[in-house]
């Protein structure tokens, strides 16, 4: 078989994957859990064979060579900032058409300096959607691009984030993944997360999406944008993680400093809660798989949105 019927196949089945087949009986759950792993590590070897790779992630920032699409701004003062369709021409899709660049970008909390603040205003932003809690904005409020609007979404409906005292890595692993779940399970978050979209979809013009670091809530957001643009999970999954690499240098501090003031255990405890682990974003959608089926019954059943609303979603989104 050629690689290029590979690749064929393995996006058709990556498409098959988004539609989340209805969850077998408990007693195959694992097991099927365990296939569908499989499946995304053979997948990005399809996708790099296929020519693919060079359409993937690259470190920080990519190479725009061959594409119209002006490039992404690299922000010091905002090290998480970046476009929800991904480095170089775009991210492809499994039935072959590209995201569309500068039209949805992410974040962290907007505290950037004077100098990437200039740059921001440069994009042209309609909007801002801030996905923190009163508690967060009240310690560290947004500096607003020019004439953005500006829209508060707490996506957990409390007031303050609640920092668990975990004492080892393991239990801070489990309490990401948890916290991955209820984006799915928990009402007032998927009401959240529904009014985010809908709002994506109405308004005009290049959007940010951000919440403290810009990992979690604005990850599981962005993760939702790729899928309804019907981007591979491989490819989603790599964006997700690109957080470690943007972030590298803040995740370092944010663990030495909790080396030095509790210790080592301490410091293995924290770097989960910096950073971000595949397990996490993984959680959140065999989630949906249990929940709700398929990827469609999440976002129309779970969150509230109409077809037309995920139609005028992914026609924004994609090339």
């Amino acid at each position: 078989m050629t690689s290029s019927a590979k690749a064929d196949i393995s996006l058709a089945a990556a498409h098959d994957l988004y539609a989340l087949p209805t969850v077998p009986a408990p007693s195959h759950a694992r097991a099927q859990r365990a296939s569908r792993r499989r499946f995304l590590k053979s997948t990005a070897g399809a996708l790099l064979l296929s020519g693919m790779g060079s359409t993937l992630l690259t470190a920080c920032g990519g190479n725009n060579a061959g594409s119209d699409q002006a490039p992404t701004p690299r922000l010091a003062s905002l090290e998480n900032f970046r476009d929800v369709g991904g480095t170089a021409a775009g991210y492809p899709t499994v039935d072959g058409r590209v995201v569309r660049r500068n039209a949805f970008y992410r974040s962290n909390a907007l505290t950037q300096s004077a100098a990437d603040a200039a740059v921001l205003d440069s994009l042209g932003i309609a909007a801002v959607y801030d996905l923190r809690t009163p508690g967060e904005i009240e310690r560290a409020s947004d500096a607003l691009p020019a004439n953005a609007a500006y829209v508060k979404i707490n996506v957990t409906g409390r007031e303050d984030v609640i920092t668990p005292m975990l004492d080892n890595e393991a239990s801070a692993v489990s309490s990401m993944e948890r916290a991955q779940r209820l984006y799915v399970t928990d009402a007032v978050q998927r009401a959240a997360f529904g009014s985010l979209l809908s709002q994506l979809a109405s308004t005009a013009g290049p959007q940010l999406i951000h919440s403290s670091a810009g990992k979690d809530r604005a990850g599981w957001a962005a993760a939702l944008l790729l899928s309804i643009a019907n981007v591979p999970f491989d490819i989603i999954m790599q964006d997700y993680l690109l957080s470690n690499t943007y972030m590298a240098n803040a995740i370092s501090a944010r663990v030495e400093a909790r080396r030095q003031q509790s210790g080592d255990l301490a410091a293995s405890a924290e770097k989960p809660l910096a950073s971000v682990q595949s397990s996490f974003l993984q959680a959140s959608f065999d989630q949906v798989q249990s929940s709700y089926g398929t990827m469609s019954g999440y976002l129309t059943r779970g969150l509230g949105l109409t077809q037309s609303t995920v139609d005028t979603l992914r026609e924004r989104l994609l090339l």
